[in-house]
């Protein structure tokens, strides 16, 4: 028998030299298909979806998630029991306008604790050369990433959204008032996919900066607040010397204000396209007041999310090198 035969039937074959042995320990090839960047893609953005819900981690990971989307629900449900109970009411929420503060409470919330799950434990973990090192570029890392949360965010907004509609719709009689309901919740949509890409770049670019959790949920937690709540009262103090709502317009610093923070930016995106009057909002700290610079709210929202994406890419590229 030879050496090769004596090897594949697992017994040692002597070397000629005497100087070693070759032993046969079962390993066989890869033989099936072998997957290529789409599917590394799909499949980086399929976990990640998970992970923003804690899905697949215990208990304690899916908390927060599950509690912010039971209270963005809640709107929608507290709507649709009024509707039954009081046939010919009218809806208590708006499908654009959908309980401001809550959501952006809520979403705030979301966007701290969960970015940093997609991708500070990464750079904490050292695992980014393991996926740079299968067949995927550097870009597809953050762009995986980045679509993975924006389609979170939208699961976060948009399904009470849609709850809304469906409990709305119930209580409607006749094809015109059914479409009447779905072409307001048109524009409740885009509107919602506006705070999702927005607030989703943002706020893996913040977390992108550092693989500690805590300091990641602080760099997104503390400037969102912050920045929201500051831009809320200077329009507040702004409007004060502004007149009665039919009368003049709103000072600079009441219209201005809004672009100090994403969330009322946003604001002021929806009352430009919804061409809202340019007067101050009914309940301050509700709405955005932006005079006459809807446009410049519009520009900025758009440089904006540009340049968090921009950004977020960028990290990932000098990551990468490194």
């Amino acid at each position: 028998m030879s050496a090769n035969a004596e090897a594949a039937s697992g017994q040692l074959a002597p070397a000629a030299d005497g100087g070693g042995v070759i032993h046969n320990i079962g390993y066989r090839r890869y033989e099936a298909a072998r997957l290529g960047r789409a599917q590394i893609v799909r499949a980086l953005i399929w976990h990640s979806f998970r992970a923003a819900f804690g899905i697949g981690r215990g208990a304690k990971a899916k908390i927060f998630p599950v509690l912010m989307f039971a209270l963005l629900c809640l709107p929608a449900a507290v709507t649709a029991v009024a509707l039954a109970t009081n046939p010919g009411s009218q809806p208590i929420v708006g499908y654009d306008s959908y309980v401001t503060q809550l959501r952006t409470v809520a979403v705030l919330v979301f966007v701290a604790l969960q970015a940093p799950n997609l991708v500070s434990n990464d750079l904490r973990s050292h695992t980014l050369p393991l996926y740079f090192a299968r067949p995927i570029h550097r870009i597809d890392y953050p762009i995986a990433k980045l679509v993975a949360f924006v389609l979170a965010c939208l699961a976060l907004i948009e399904i009470p959204l849609i709850l809304l509609y469906l409990g709305i719709v119930s209580q409607q009689h006749g094809p015109s008032q059914v479409w009447a309901q779905t072409r307001a919740l048109g524009p409740g949509l885009l509107y919602g996919a506006a705070w999702a890409i927005l607030l989703a770049s943002i706020s893996l670019l913040l977390a992108s900066a550092t693989g500690k959790r805590v300091f990641a949920i602080c760099a997104i937690g503390i400037p969102l607040f912050f920045s929201w709540i500051l831009a809320s009262v200077l329009m507040h103090v702004g409007e004060q010397a502004y007149g009665p709502a039919a009368f003049g317009q709103p000072s600079a610093l009441a219209s201005l204000a809004g672009l100090l923070s994403p969330f009322t930016l946003l604001g002021g995106v929806l009352r430009w396209f919804q061409g809202t009057p340019s007067g101050p909002p009914v309940h301050p700290f509700q709405q955005t007041t932006i005079g006459s610079y809807g446009a410049v709210y519009f520009a900025v929202f758009v440089v904006l999310t540009v340049a968090a994406i921009g950004g977020l890419i960028a990290r990932y590229r000098k990551v990468g090198v490194a």
